[in-house]
């Protein structure tokens, strides 16, 4: 796969992250909240937390919720979020 490649199928997945129940959505939601600028920040450490702790299932969650905080921060998007 070229870089090229590679750069488009980066920005596909990080424009429509993974949702994996209601619970995550209110997770990136309720971090944006209370912590604005910081939330992704909050998830990524919560994330690294989870996996060092060995704990797959959470550092998946986390992470997946740290980029979907970046799709709900972004102010510049014109795609629509339901």
């Amino acid at each position: 796969m070229s870089r090229r490649e590679f750069t488009s199928e980066s920005s596909i997945l990080i424009q429509h992250p993974f949702v994996a129940d209601r619970a995550s959505a209110l997770d990136a939601a309720r971090l944006l909240a209370e912590l604005g600028a910081d939330a992704a920040a909050a998830a990524a450490a919560r994330a690294d937390i989870s996996r060092d702790r060995g704990n797959i299932v959470h550092f998946c969650r986390w992470r997946q919720i740290e980029r979907l905080i970046g799709v709900m921060a972004d102010t510049e998007s014109e795609q629509t979020r339901h």
